[in-house]
């Protein structure tokens, strides 16, 4: 699964290697950036089929327009492409309203006899990169509409399947338009989604205070040794 990532970019890098902008009225409520531990509930910026051109900020954890209340994106905030459209809360998302969910890295944590070990994987030499998701509008009882969003998972690439069996659904560049392609049957959108090539992904162990929701600075992106534990990035 994915459960926390992390978005240390500014706005301007944003905004270059998507080729799209900030609404201002948006980015007036919208500014964390840097934020090293993002977690389920926050607001994050998004892509859209529908607006592809604007980032919107939007709720990490999926609410189906159907929910009684919002308690429920606790947990949507992934969805298994294996049966994602088989599923109420995702199949009509997947139709229409699929995104982007820019990010430059997530993390995973690793069962040892000793503990679980956090690793933050990477594309490349720490690059941005989008994950695969779906978004939902939900209108709450006061009249407020939620825009939410999940991120799809799937098998992990082969040189961090040691990790978890689990990963995010990472698009290269070149299947972005693709992704949002509403004139695109979902289950032809699906069929690009494959695990990311194994030679550009990258991981690393880090601080444990990663766990802690609250925690949130640069040190915990830098790398961390534990005893037996191999890097497979360098910094």
């Amino acid at each position: 699964m994915c459960g926390r990532s992390s978005l240390t970019k500014t706005e301007k890098e944003l905004e270059e290697r998507f080729k799209a902008t900030f609404y201002t009225e948006d980015l007036e409520k919208y500014n964390p950036l840097p934020n090293y531990n993002v977690a389920p509930t926050q607001v994050m910026p998004i892509l859209t089929s529908k607006d592809p051109e604007h980032f919107r900020p939007m709720r990490w954890g999926l609410i189906p327009f159907w929910a009684k209340d919002l308690k429920i994106g606790y947990k949507m905030i992934n969805a298994r492409i294996e049966t994602l459209l088989e599923k109420s809360a995702f199949k009509y998302a997947a139709e229409k309203r699929r995104c982007l969910v820019p990010m430059d890295g997530y993390y995973e944590w690793k069962k040892t006899p000793g503990g679980k070990i956090p690793y933050r994987i990477v594309v490349g030499e720490n690059q941005l990169f989008s994950m695969a998701g779906l978004w939902e509008t939900w209108k709450a009882p006061d009249g407020e509409l939620i825009k939410s969003f999940t991120i799809i998972t799937q098998e992990p690439s082969p040189s961090i399947a040691h990790i978890h069996d689990r990963m995010p659904a990472i698009l290269r560049p070149d299947q972005e338009d693709a992704w949002l392609d509403q004139g695109i049957p979902a289950s032809d959108a699906l069929s690009v989604l494959a695990p990311y090539p194994d030679d550009e992904i990258r991981a690393y162990t880090v601080s444990k205070r990663v766990g802690n929701v609250t925690e949130n600075d640069s040190d915990l992106i830098l790398p961390v040794d534990y005893p037996g534990e191999l890097q497979t990035a360098l910094f």
